[in-house]
């Protein structure tokens, strides 16, 4: 009987782990090919989680646009994903629908005024002389 659980054992811890090698293998050759096939013109996320749209392309390396005319040049093993836009929503809104979007979500948002404390008690600006006056005085 102790002759069958050692190598019953062995299956059971093995089995698994080969499932995850190959599981690993499969995912980095999906990461490799989506790097080589980046196109100009992307929107791409690094590992680093910048994100930016591919302007120019090498053999190691690739150029992200992170703002406008701000240009880093980054490995294209930096490149975690392609990121697709979700589908932009329709420029026609229908008449129900702009009436909907013209009016707020929370209609107490409306009635807040805009420097209320946490507590709802309003706040009173402090002007930059009693600023001054006050840290002076600490």
């Amino acid at each position: 009987m102790a002759q069958l659980l050692f190598p019953l054992l062995l299956v059971a811890l093995l089995v698994p782990m080969f499932l995850g090698v190959r599981r690993q293998k499969r995912e980095a050759a999906n990461t490799t090919s989506m790097q080589e096939n980046l196109k100009v013109g992307d929107q791409v996320t690094t590992t680093s989680g910048l994100y930016g749209t591919v302007v120019d392309l090498d053999e190691t390396t690739v150029d992200l646009e992170i703002a406008e005319d701000v240009v880093t040049t980054w490995l294209r093993a930096a490149v975690r994903e392609v990121r697709v836009d979700e589908a932009p929503e329709s420029a026609e809104l229908a008449p129900h629908d702009e009436a909907e979007a013209a009016e707020p979500a929370h209609p107490a948002a409306e009635t807040e005024q805009p420097h209320a404390a946490a507590n709802g008690a309003a706040v009173e600006e402090e002007s930059v002389e009693d600023t001054n006056a006050r840290l002076t005085k600490e």
